[in-house]
């Protein structure tokens, strides 16, 4: 089998992609670097959350918009869908705001960055939880700037949106500002789900680096796609731990918040997987995690002081609650946590 190449071959897309950013980043006057003024210091702690529209982001939104200690910035492709969904589950007033944010193009993450630092208004969490998931695709799709999407969306855009921020993190009045960065169960081939086929598996990551679609260059494979986008972003939360700890007051963490077996992140699947496999999660394996129970996980790690730990990859149990869980062999690897970065940096234009 031979691999598929993405519609920009390897050193031109990466080419291509830095004239883009260049072009963008020339179109726009630089912001001013983020400084703690007195109005930040007066407003209530601020929180990002990509792809807070539906699912896990806009459940986590809920808990901490409707806590009445945060301020929600809803980062979203869909920006009438943010403002119906929090509409719809009764965000109070004055308690959100819907910036739009499409992590499938460079260009996008840059500008809501700009957006959102001419907004005025302090950051002190981000979480990175926007996801795109194909697993019945039998081609490629790919970003505006030619990655196929679910790495390119899930890692890349991440990527480029965390590294932006963290000079904003940096500012933020709090004492120990957050990073957080979804993981899944499925990239942690250290688990029974992690080792359903296709398995994630980066191989030494010539394929990302070389403009294959598939991050390892073998032939494409949506599941696997997506798996493997995973592993990125809990390789990166390492990284950045590695990189920042003792440098950086921010504190980085990555989460599986359970099995969320009735989710739109499933949209694109089988029917009959829609429909068996949240039975199968509820009565067999008793797994089974509602969005709302899981966006209260992911909104305890953006705020409980108990879980202020750095370089986490959270998991909750029914009978001990969030506790420090391991992670497979291949996200343990800092060698390619490093190697990861470095070619992430290149593709996305910071280096």
């Amino acid at each position: 089998m031979t691999s598929v190449a993405s519609p920009i071959a390897a050193v031109g897309r990466a080419a291509a992609t830095r004239q883009v950013v260049a072009a963008a980043t020339a179109s726009v006057s630089a912001p001013a670097a983020p400084s703690t003024s007195a109005k930040a210091t007066e407003q209530k702690p601020t929180v990002i959350i990509t792809g807070a529209s539906s699912g896990l982001g806009l459940n986590a939104a809920a808990a901490l918009a409707k806590s009445g200690e945060w301020h929600v910035v809803m980062a979203c492709r869909d920006f009438s869908k943010a403002v119906s969904a929090a509409k719809r589950l009764g965000f109070p007033s004055g308690s959100y705001t819907v910036m739009h944010l499409d992590l499938a193009s460079l260009d996008s993450v840059r500008q809501f960055v700009d957006a959102f630092r001419a907004s005025g208004r302090r950051i002190d969490s981000l979480v990175c939880n926007a996801a795109v998931y194909l697993p019945t695709a039998k081609e490629p799709r790919f970003t505006a700037d030619g990655f196929e999407v679910s790495v390119g969306t899930n890692h890349l855009g991440h990527f480029l949106l965390a590294n932006l921020l963290l000079q904003d993190l940096e500012a933020s009045p709090a004492a120990n500002p957050r990073m957080v960065i979804v993981g899944s169960i499925t990239g942690n081939t250290n688990t029974m789900a992690g080792n359903v086929p296709p398995k994630a598996d980066l191989g030494d990551l010539s394929g990302l680096a070389n403009g294959a679609v598939m991050i390892d260059g073998k032939e494409f494979d949506g599941a696997k796609a997506y798996k493997d986008s995973k592993v990125c972003n809990m390789l990166t939360m390492r990284e950045f731990t590695r990189r920042y700890a003792g440098k950086s007051k921010v504190q980085f963490a990555s989460l599986y918040p359970g099995c969320i077996a009735e989710t739109g992140l499933f949209r694109e699947h089988y029917d009959a997987f829609k429909t068996l496999f949240p039975l199968f999660q509820k009565y067999v394996t008793k797994g089974y995690v509602s969005e709302e129970e899981a966006g209260k996980r992911l909104a305890q790690v953006v705020s409980d002081p108990a879980l202020n730990k750095n370089g986490v990859y959270w998991s909750w149990s029914n009978t001990k609650g969030a506790f420090e869980n391991q992670v497979s062999e291949e996200v343990a690897d800092d060698g390619k946590a490093v190697k990861l970065w470095e070619v992430s940096e290149k593709l996305v234009g910071l280096a």
